[in-house]
């Protein structure tokens, strides 16, 4: 009986171990399991983190090896091609520190190549939104060799940045494709304010000048197909 007893409770005592081995197990399966969907989600992280970085890096190229008062004097037009020619520039007073700022680097690279004040027309606006409508306007009365929009958009907490951006960018397309004359597209479309004042005159120069310097180019180009 005690020989019995005592094989008994071995057995227990050995079902009891292999129990709890089991349980064991089953928990570091778990956790393996577990570890294995965290390290994918690492992996997936680490693969967006350098996706952004790669986008970020783009940007951070593209505006330091660009700057927007830069030009070649050598591919506008003579001052022959761009006699009696008139320029008209719509200017968005919303963000009017940004925009006029734009304006004033159009108008001054005009005049640096040749065109007179008088042949300058500066018409404003309350916003982005407004300049396709005064754009269309200006088109219709055949006076401009080229139409400048000039226009500043930061973005919010609301869909607004987007909706404006999209609305504009459409609209002034559509313009160009009418091709009355051209619509050179000087809106900026930042995330901060910085980034619009570094483009209005700052570090990296002045987008005014660059669409002064479209508006110019397009001419020598086209300025004689009709």
């Amino acid at each position: 009986m005690i020989n019995e007893g005592m094989t008994i409770k071995s057995s227990l005592f050995d079902n009891r171990a292999k129990i709890i081995e089991r349980i064991k197990n089953f928990q570091l399966s778990i956790l393996n399991s577990q570890f294995s969907i965290l390290n994918s989600q690492f992996s997936i992280l680490n693969s967006q983190f350098s996706i952004l970085n790669s986008q970020f890096s783009t940007r951070i190229m593209a505006t330091k090896y660009h700057n927007l008062s830069e030009y070649d004097a050598n591919t506008l037009p003579t001052a022959e091609e761009l006699a009696g020619k008139k320029f008209a520039i719509i200017v968005a007073d919303w963000n009017d520190n940004v925009t006029h700022a734009l304006c004033d680097g159009a108008v001054e690279t005009f005049i640096s190549n040749g065109i007179s004040e008088e042949n300058v027309e500066i018409y404003h606006v309350p916003g982005t939104f407004e300049l396709t409508f005064a754009a269309s306007k200006l088109q219709k009365t055949g006076k401009y060799a080229s139409i400048i929009v000039i226009g500043c958009v930061i973005q919010g907490d609301t869909p607004h940045f987007d909706y404006v951006c999209q609305g504009v960018t459409q609209g002034i397309t559509q313009l160009n494709a009418e091709a009355v004359c051209p619509v050179i597209f000087s809106v900026l479309t930042t995330l901060t304010m910085q980034q619009a004042t570094d483009r209005a005159g700052g570090c990296l120069g002045n987008k005014g000048v660059e669409g002064a310097v479209t508006a110019l180019k397009m001419v020598k180009i086209f300025g004689n197909i009709k």
